[in-house]
């Protein structure tokens, strides 16, 4: 055959010599579509060998080759080898693979670790059998039961560049050849025999007689009552013996054969080369059975089997020529189980067999606890051991490594870190060599964390290499190159006591290479239908059940299908249970919760583990294991008891009895969870394949069974080539993920100091004080053209210069070797820094449209590329321009952050994705609701029931139809409520299919329906006639199918991503359906009040997100309570707050603090009063009692303290405060905590909301907060009894309010009166007090909202209210105008109306009319003439506000009322027509006279003018520079200047003055509450106003 290359190659290989040389183009950009094969088929014995040339460090992976049965003539080449099918065996790495699949995982040396000159070659045997050859060693058979004509295969994958066919010959021709094939007769037949040969006499491989030169030696035999040496032979000639490579390499190849015949159903066969037969089949183990081409020493029990004669129990010679395989003279290969070595540390005590090894006297000695193997390790050996006992006195626990020392002749140290000389050792989770340590981290296990039961092992590879295994894991290459003859040490130092050697890892080998075999019949798991199983009866040993070793409190019935804690009321935890075998990749391991108990918090808790039950040591929870464990947890995923996922998928602790919760591995690595059915998305990645389904019963989780059925599990998005790929934080990039842009996140990868949490959304730069760079992310995919990538800035520091830098790069995550700073990198990069845009390092232009520098904490920057190659930068979401052109369009980019300086902490805004949707206004990027709610408040949800195509996706807010074109009807998740919009938004469409979205209500209820969506639903809503559904489809409505009304509003299938479909139910019982928010009028009539909204996922429409939420409800939650005002004084019932409810009393359910507490914390009172006895923290307190639903729990401050700062914090916790280990401050609780700290929401320390209520920091003593959880599981925040909003959803039950002494707070006492409930029957209302009439004049809640009096806390004041008294001072007006009283001054900055909880706008007067608080402004009450009729004026008149200048302030008041001479821009104007609407616009130089002019002017024309004065009810528009113009003045206390306006409040009597438009051209409204047609009023009636307050407002 000739050694040449056939013509046809991969796309990207270029063939050079004759078609001997073969080179990959493009070698650094691209990695695969390098396949060669050889030109002519291979003949039987021929090896195929090349040499590799060339070799790149760019890319993982490297040359790979084997054969294949596909005429390279006609075949269409696939991108690697491992994608060719069709009958293709292929050696990658050190794996075979059938077809694509792995069919041996552990072979010969590893292709990977090749360098440039190796060679590497492929041979068929004339026995069908596949070789490969590594510079001229055969390292055995890799697979059996070849076709006859096979192409060699070689493919340039990764690393390798170029590689040169050296030769296609017998193996006689290459070097170092051994001549197998001459004793074809006798050493071959050797080997096929055992591969074909009894499965029963596997040991008896060890005992093949050694032949050497023509002789034969004998093979030392122990009897068995011996069966190891007390000291291990070192008489191995080198001239007399195969070499250990070759030694091993037979031994390999003869058991990987034998594991092969019985993976493939082969017959057993003798294992001789004669046609004896072995009569002692029934012994194993150290007693071996002869075989060979001759005859051979055996022991007395067995026969002889042969070619040759047999003696028992002597000592024959096989005839020259005739021997069998050779094997080592010194007994090695007899001795083959590893043992502890009898001669071992000082304190070491040897049992079961020299298996066991313990440390005596543990708790007085910590050392002098080594012990070693009793013969050094083979190459590709694993020596495991298992933990059976720790003590917990000591610090340190066990390590364990090799040496090349041998055990008879070392003098043992107290600890073998000690030793100084051939001695690698793994301690904690570093590497030691020769006691120093080499490697500081390297693997994330540390074996001081390690627990009883847990295994550790270690494998010395034929390539040299080291490598530790946890838990059945491999930890990589602990050392790159080892001596060829260690031995395996331990040392029981510290907390470890006892360990075992575990032998059975050959049967896991065993196990994972059926299951291999087993995923490539059915790669289909987890669907509907039956598991393939190799054993005769799959569904007794293939049956998914619970192993019997279970949590102390727990305990397996019905056959293993059904778990419980029997006594669940009396214990929480200890509730663990694992699955009797380990899942296969795809397979679904699911429960059905079938009793809950009420009386703990948190609920049912599942996952996988790498632990092996049998061994296990069951914690008291699962998350209590540090190693080798994933758990889906209430609504986060933790790692080995680490949180890695905050905010994923739904909470396990609100689900009921009835639900049910799943997990699977996929094949892939990824861990993914059902809840319901509903996949909740990739969990996290490189799961490995072994691993256990875990189930923690625990809290109100009392019993679970697992489900068989798996029919009613949707696939996985990822099944389907038409679906979204829902992306994981850290997961790898997809280009094509998921349609939605929430799937953007930072990468797993990144800079040192940079810290990743909150769902991967949120970066932060650690040590932000002492550390400056180091801290770049990457987003964890490529952007899409035109997609924006914005994040807001959350925190900064003052201590550095320079800030963020923000940028793109076409460099992968993977491939990115994070440098200091990003304007370091020379190559694919453009970055902003400060003004100047770089790239690759080099400043490109400066003074770009904005400066990062420049930017502070709630700052917005996005960057986007175009699809023409521009890159653009928002900053706030206004487009900076084109900052730089010439992007390559047809390269991914990756948005990159720099967390530089002074920038600490950035999050993903909800604005990232396409651009349309980029410009968002909003400041508020972070929710309080899960991530994947597409709307604000309580969104509506779809049902679980649904089509059997469907997938939902995001906690049920999006719906995908991942096949076909029908079978798509979802629902919603409850009955639509009267004038409820149920309205959802198209997200993608399939243009292969005609037909579009169907959309209408249905009286059939969801629940109703069978389990399985494939069963009870019609493949199409318009078949849909089980209840009454109306509907349309297209323009037609119809109902149950039949058609009662054409042309309907516009088509909905003319619809496209984007639209919005919405429908409704009317309260004339009509059906709405609104498209992009316009209803499209009646569309049917006499519909059912008990209706559900429907929609089928029919033809072009593929997937749908939900935009509207439950408004009713929402309003009726968030809805502001306030006290009624009957019981107050006169004045308050004519001013009633804009949409203000009234609260029910209800007796209150005491609730008290509980004794478990921080340490700085007394309590007394019975537990009602807490204060904080030292120091500024330790001061949390949590209730005794959960807090109910609706209920408000409320406390008051009773004392402060000024020599701190800062204040108090409360919140919720949805655990159980008895197991809660109190920290210093409530913002360090990071597990299920709400937290309003200032005027923020914190959700597990994370930011979530600003902006929220009053500043927490400024309340005086006296104020009451309470704390409130509604209906719909919104937390509340009640201020002296008002309602602040919502501040935070989701909230678990039960929960338990928080509070935290902090800082100035000291005292706290819980207020036990009776308690309003939200949505109770009216009752009688509390007042404050007793308030005069005038208290209520301006209609601002003084008697509503309490009020601190002045000296209730004079060290707490306003700085704004101070501000303006200064300014007020400036203007020397006469006290005398001014109200003595000084509580009736009131400052509406933002702290300060928040805390007293006013509404923004309120009614008054007769007729009602509706005005604005003067937000941003203070008032100065001013003192009423005697003579004016003030009880009729304050509860009769509107109110309204005057803006005017400082100049005209004083005579204003001389007059005490707005007189048509204030020399204002409100003064009183000519005119000499009334217009239409009695008033008319004022003269431009009306202003511009001096008083006596305009006097002499006015008496002149006093019979044809009309005097006139301009008012508002808002400040917002009388406020305006061009009514009330600014003044400069300086603050005498800060020497700062500022700029003043002033104004009025006053009364005006209903009547005196009419209603017109505003006069400034202004398109926009200036107030929402006032359109801008009504927003002036017009008096011309002298003593139709009374001045009430002073208005000033200061900048």
């Amino acid at each position: 055959m000739a050694a040449e290359l056939h013509p046809r190659s991969g796309k990207l290989i270029g063939l050079s010599n004759s078609n001997r040389t073969a080179q990959r183009n493009q070698p650094v950009q691209e990695f695969n579509h390098g396949l060669v094969l050889s030109r002519e088929p291979l003949r039987d014995r021929d090896v195929f060998t090349v040499r590799i040339d060339k070799k790149v460090n760019s890319w993982s992976g490297s040359v790979e080759i084997g054969v294949t049965a596909l005429d390279p003539a006609c075949l269409d080449f696939p991108s690697s080898a491992t994608g060719l099918k069709g009958g293709s065996w292929i050696v990658s790495g050190c794996s075979v693979l059938r077809d694509g699949r792995s069919v041996l995982e552990e072979y010969g040396r590893d292709l990977d670790q090749l360098a440039e000159g190796d060679r590497v070659g492929i041979q068929r045997s004339a026995r069908g059998e596949l070789h490969l050859w590594v510079n001229g060693h055969d390292c055995g058979a890799a697979a059996s039961g070849l076709p006859t004509r096979l192409w060699a295969v070689v493919d340039l994958y990764g690393k390798c560049t170029q590689v040169t066919v050296v030769s296609c010959e017998p193996p006689s021709s290459m070097e170092r050849d051994t001549e197998r094939e001459t004793v074809e007769g006798h050493e071959e037949v050797v080997v096929c025999g055992v591969s074909e040969g009894d499965t029963e006499d596997l040991t008896s491989v060890v005992n093949l007689a050694a032949v050497t030169n023509g002789t034969t030696e004998e093979v030392p035999e122990l009897p068995p009552t011996h069966n190891r040496p007390d000291k291990f032979p070192n008489n191995i000639e080198p001239e007399t013996a195969l070499t250990e490579h070759q030694l091993f390499d037979v031994f390999n190849n003869a058991i990987v054969s034998l594991y092969r015949s019985e993976d493939e159903g082969g017959g057993g066969r003798d294992l001789g080369g004669g046609t004896g037969t072995d009569s002692g089949t029934g012994v194993r183990g150290d007693r071996g059975s002869s075989s060979g081409g001759g005859a051979v020493n055996s022991n007395s029990s067995n026969s002889d089997s042969g070619a040759g004669t047999g003696n028992t129990g002597s000592t024959n010679n096989s005839p020259a020529g005739g021997a069998g395989l050779g094997a080592v003279t010194s007994g090695m290969m007899t001795n083959d189980a590893l043992l502890f070595h009898e001669k071992c540390g000082t304190l070491i005590k040897l049992s079961n067999n020299n298996k066991t090894a313990e440390r005596r006297r543990p708790l007085d000695e910590f050392n002098n606890g080594v012990v070693m193997t009793n013969r050094p390790l083979r190459h590709n050996e694993m020596f495991e051991i298992r933990i059976d006992k720790l003590v917990d006195k000591w610090s340190g626990s066990i390590e364990i490594g090799v040496t090349t020392h041998n055990p008879n002749n070392l003098d043992y140290p107290a600890t073998m870190t000690n030793l100084r000389s051939g001695t690698i050792m793994m301690s904690g989770c570093g590497i030691l060599t020769n006691g120093k340590g080499t490697r500081r981290e390297y693997c994330e296990f540390s074996l001081d964390e390690l627990q009883e039961g847990d295994h550790i092992g270690l494998m010395h590879k034929a390539s040299g290499a080291l490598h530790f295994y946890i838990n059945g894991i491999d930890q990589g290459v602990a050392a790159a190159q080892t001596p060829p003859m260690v031995y395996g040490v331990v040392d029981l130092y510290g907390m470890a006591v006892k360990v075992t050697i575990v032998h059975n890892h050959n049967h896991s080998d065993r196990l994972r290479r059926n299951n291999a075999i087993m995923r490539a019949l059915s790669p289909d798991v987890g669907r509907p239908r039956p598991a393939l199983s190799l054993t005769s009866d799959p569904d007794a040993t293939d049956r998914l059940l619970f192993h019997t070793n279970c949590g102390q409190k727990a305990a397996i019935i019905s056959e293993g299908r059904t778990a419980l804690r029997p006594h669940a009321t009396d214990d929480f935890n200890h509730g663990v249970v694992l699955s009797g075998r380990p899942l296969r990749s795809n397979e679904v391991f699911q429960v059905r919760i079938d009793k809950m108990v009420d009386k703990w918090a948190g609920s049912i808790e599942i996952g996988v583990t790498t632990h092996n039950p049998a061994y296990l040591q069951l914690p008291s929870t699962m998350t209590n294991l540090r190693s080798g464990t994933w758990m889906m947890t209430g609504n986060g995923v933790m790692h080995n008891g680490t949180t890695i996922l905050d905010e994923y998928g739904h909470n396990l602790d609100r689900l009921k009895a009835g639900d049910t919760v799943g997990v699977v591995r996929k094949e892939d690595g990824s861990l993914h969870f059902f809840v319901n059915g509903v996949a909740q998305g990739p969990a996290a990645w490189n799961i490995p394949p072994s691993v256990y389904a875990v189930v923690d019963l625990y809290g109100q989780a009392a019993q679970a069974t697992i489900m068989d059925d798996m029919a009613d599990l949707p696939p996985l998005p990822e099944d389907s080539s038409e679906g979204p790929t829902v992306m994981s934080p850290g997961s790898p990039c997809s280009v094509a993920g998921g349609n939605s842009a929430n799937d953007l996140r930072f990468h797993q990868l990144h800079g040192t100091n940079a810290v990743i949490t909150n769902g991967g959304r949120t970066a932060l730069r650690q040590n932000c004080r002492s550390e400056f760079n180091d801290a770049i992310v990457i987003s964890n995919r490529c952007l899409r053209d035109g997609e924006l990538f914005e994040i807001v800035i959350q925190k900064m520091v003052d201590r550095w210069s320079g800030s963020i830098e923000a940028g793109v790069t076409s460099i992968r995550p993977e491939e990115l070797e994070f440098p200091n700073t990003m304007t370091d990198i020379d190559y694919d990069t453009w970055m902003l820094s400060g003004t100047a845009i770089m790239q690759d390092g080099n400043t490109m232009r400066n003074n770009y449209g904005c400066d990062l520098d420049s930017l502070t904490t709630g700052s917005r920057i996005g960057m986007m590329r175009s699809a023409t190659g521009d890159l653009h930068y928002y900053i706030n979401g206004v487009d900076q321009g084109v900052a730089c052109t010439g992007l390559p369009p047809d390269k991914e980019v990756y948005a990159v952050i720099d967390l530089y300086g002074q920038c600490v902490q950035v999050s993903i805004t909800s604005s990232s994705g396409p651009l349309d949707n980029s410009l968002c206004t909003s400041n508020i990027t972070e929710k309080s609701f899960p991530i994947h709610s597409p709307v604000a408040g309580v969104a509506h949800r779809l049902h679980s029931k649904h089509g059997k195509n469907v997938v939902l996706l995001g906690e049920g807010c999006q719906a995908v139809r991942v096949g076909g074109y029908a079978h798509g009807i979802v629902f919603s998740a409850k009955e639509l409520k009267t004038d409820e919009l149920f309205e959802v938004k198209i997200d993608e469409i399939d243009n292969q299919w005609s037909g579009s979205l169907h959309m209408g209500l249905t009286s059939l209820a969801p629940p109703e329906l069978p389990s399985c969506p494939m069963s009870g639903l019609s493949p199409s809503l318009t078949q849909l006639r089980a209840k009454v559904t109306w509907l349309l489809a297209g323009s037609e409505v119809r109902r149950n199918g039949v058609l009662q009304r054409q042309n309907y509003g516009a088509s909905l299938d003319r619809l496209t991503v984007g639209n919005r479909v919405g429908v409704k139910r009317c309260s004339d019982d009509t059906m709405h359906v609104l498209i992009d928010g316009e209803d499209m009028g009646t569309a049917a009539t006499a519909v059912a009040k008990n209706v559900y909204a429907v929609l089928d996922l029919y033809g072009r429409v593929t997937a749908v997100s939900i935009v509207s939420s439950s408004v009713l409800e929402d309003a009726e939650s968030i809805k502001a309570p306030s006290l009624s005002s009957d019981s107050c004084s006169d004045g308050e019932e004519d001013s009633t707050p804009v949409g203000s409810t009234k609260l029910a009393l209800v007796p209150n359910t005491v609730m008290a603090f509980l004794e478990n507490h921080g340490k700085n914390i007394q309590l007394s009172n019975q537990n009602l009063t807490a204060a904080r006895v030292s120091s500024y923290n330790q001061g949390l307190l949590v209730t005794a009692q959960p807090l109910p639903r609706q209920q408000l729990f409320q406390f008051q401050i009773d004392r402060l303290n000024p020599s701190w700062t800062s204040s108090l914090s409360l919140g919720v916790i949805g655990h159980s405060p008895d197991r809660l280990n109190f920290p210093s401050t409530a913002c360090c609780l990071k597990r299920s905590a709400w937290l309003l700290q200032r005027d923020s929401v914190f959700h597990n320390s994370l930011k979530i909301c600003e902006n929220y209520g009053p500043n927490l920091d400024t309340c005086p003593e006296g104020t009451v907060l309470g704390l409130l959880v509604d209906g719909n599981s919104c937390l509340h925040l009640h201020v002296n009894g008002m309602d602040q909003g919502v501040a935070a959803q989701d909230i678990p039950t039960p929960c338990y309010p928080l509070i935290d002494l902090y800082g100035q707070c000291e005292q706290v006492t819980i207020v036990t009166d009776n308690v309003p409930t939200v949505g109770g029957e009216s009752g009688e209302a509390r007042c404050q007090g007793d308030m005069e009439k005038a208290d209520m004049v301006d209609g601002i809640k003084e008697s509503v909202c309490w009020t601190p009096p002045p000296e209730v806390n004079p060290n707490k004041t306003c700085e704004y209210q101070a501000l303006c008294s200064r300014f007020k001072d400036l203007l020397t007006l006469p006290d005398g105008y001014f109200n003595e009283d000084a509580k009736y001054n009131l400052c509406y900055c933002e702290s300060c109306h928040k805390l007293r909880g006013d509404e923004a706008y309120y009614k008054r007067g007769e007729p009602p009319r509706d005005y604005a608080l003067p937000f941003g402004w203070c008032r100065f009450a001013l003192r009423i003439k005697p003579h004016c009729e003030v009880s009729s004026a304050f509860k009769k008149w509107h109110i309204a506000y005057h803006g005017t200048s400082v100049g005209a302030l004083r005579r204003t008041l001389d007059h005490a009322q707005l007189l048509s001479g204030t020399s204002s821009i409100f003064s009183v104007s000519p005119a000499k027509m009334e217009g239409p609407n009695g008033y008319s616009e004022p003269e431009e130089n009306s202003n511009s006279l001096p008083d006596r002019e305009r006097d002499r002017d006015r008496d002149r024309d006093r019979d044809k003018e009309v005097p006139r004065v301009q008012l508002s009810p808002t400040m917002r528009y009388s406020g305006l520079e061009m009514f009330a113009p600014k003044v400069q003045f300086r603050d005498p206390r800060s020497h700062c200047c500022h700029q003043a306006q002033v104004g009025f409040q006053v009364c005006v009597r209903p009547g005196s003055y009419k209603v017109g438009p505003q006069n400034l051209g202004a398109s926009e409204p200036l107030d929402p509450r006032f359109s801008n047609t009504e927003i002036e009023w017009i008096t011309k009636e002298q003593g139709g106003t009374l001045l009430y307050g002073l208005l000033i407002r200061v900048e």
